[in-house]
């Protein structure tokens, strides 16, 4: 497969300091955005300066700082499409079962258009992802692969951040499973895989391998 030219944007939603993806092929005016955040007038804002137009909307998982930004991204773009693991799906319209009812927020999300299953595949805007599925944080948690990038880069939510890993003491939460879903579907891919989390600084497959002190290989 040749090398598409991707560029990668990230808009920082509070308070949770979550990141929200921007992705597209640098000829193509149309997006993917994953994960859109609490303050969404910021990633429409960057949209919009960008010309860009989602062609769809990927949730890693269904917690309300992962999806709280659907509502106004479809609501902008009605055409994009919402994706997201398919166990996951019922948080998208359930502010107990998304966790936000318990910040006060009671957030609702519109319906999936698409839900994946475990190594499935989505395309939309010329890109596709490979969706993997890493309960432990939730309980359908998928991390989604853009193909054709060298090296690799992958979407990775709340799976694992530089240096730690999502919390585990939600309801459906594991760090058995978790544990067990990093090392047999991220640290099987090669060192230099690029992960882009749900929470702060990008980091390598290699990085984390050595030094992550909750998963990593010495941990």
């Amino acid at each position: 497969m040749s090398q598409q030219l991707l560029k990668l944007t990230s808009v920082l939603s509070t308070p949770f300091e979550e990141n929200c993806y921007i992705a597209h092929l640098v000829d193509r005016s149309d997006c993917l955005v994953i994960d859109p955040g609490l303050e969404p007038e910021k990633l429409i804002a960057a949209l919009e300066e960008a010309e860009l137009a989602p062609a769809a909307i990927l949730n890693t998982h269904g917690h309300g700082d992962h999806i709280g930004g659907n509502a106004a991204i479809k609501e902008r773009w009605p055409e994009s499409k919402i994706v997201i693991g398919k166990i996951e799906a019922p948080m998208l319209t359930d502010p107990d079962l998304n966790l936000s009812r318990g910040f006060g927020m009671g957030l609702v999300s519109p319906a999936a258009d698409v839900t994946l299953d475990d190594g499935d595949t989505f395309s939309a805007a010329d890109l596709t992802v490979k969706a993997l599925l890493i309960p432990g944080h939730s309980p359908g948690h998928m991390i989604y692969e853009i193909e054709g990038q060298e090296p690799p880069v992958v979407m990775v939510g709340d799976v694992i951040f530089a240096g730690s890993i999502g919390r585990t003491d939600f309801p459906g939460g594991s760090f058995d499973q978790l544990r067990a879903g990093i090392h047999e579907k991220l640290f099987t891919m090669p060192d230099d895989t690029r992960l882009h989390p749900g929470h702060g600084p990008a980091t390598t497959v290699d990085c984390e391998k050595r030094t992550n002190p909750f998963v990593g290989l010495d941990a």
